[in-house]
């Protein structure tokens, strides 16, 4: 979708996300680019990723602090997603954003280790500050030296897909919200 995140807000002071690198997925082009938007008003690196299976490929090259992750995905679904980012120890922090309000959704999402749930319209305020929260508890990111895509820079993208997100609410770990 896009060579390298992007970050172009220089003349802006750090934010509370300050050189996270945050991918985001979701299959809908308003999503990602308010999502993009958001994070990078925060100081965040961004990449964004309109499917699952780029999604897993992003995460297995250069892995990510955070993954904003949508269930409902072209290519493979956000749960087949996210049993293969979290299926290890170092594994990025990832909040599943969905506008499906099942509890069984978000049981089953946490049984595969998400570390946050939230359902569309997801509150910008809210996911930012969760986010910012989870990377807070997590403590600070180590990276081995050496090449990484996770820099500022141009922003080049594909033709989006459409979903539309439905009624607000979230969870962490276990409390609260729905499904997608």
């Amino acid at each position: 979708m896009r060579d390298e995140p992007e970050n172009t807000r220089a003349d802006v002071p750090p934010g509370r996300l300050e050189d996270v690198r945050v991918l985001i997925v979701d299959d809908d082009r308003d999503v990602l680019d308010t999502f993009d938007a958001a994070f990078q008003s925060e100081g965040a690196l961004t990449w964004l990723a309109m499917d699952g299976n780029e999604a897993v490929d992003v995460c297995a090259e250069d892995p990510p602090d955070v993954v904003i992750l949508d269930m409902m995905l072209p290519g493979r679904s956000g749960f087949l997603a996210l049993e293969k980012i979290k299926g290890k120890a170092d594994s990025p922090i990832v909040i599943m954003v969905t506008a499906n309000e099942g509890r069984r959704h978000q049981a089953y999402a946490e049984s595969l280790g998400v570390d946050g749930y939230m359902i569309k319209p997801v509150p910008l305020e809210r996911l930012l500050t969760r986010v910012a929260e989870l990377v807070r508890e997590r403590g600070p990111v180590r990276r081995p030296d050496g090449d990484s895509k996770w820099t500022a820079d141009e922003d080049e993208t594909d033709e989006p897909g459409q979903d539309v997100g439905s009624e607000s609410g979230e969870s962490g770990g276990g409390d609260g919200g729905g499904g997608d």
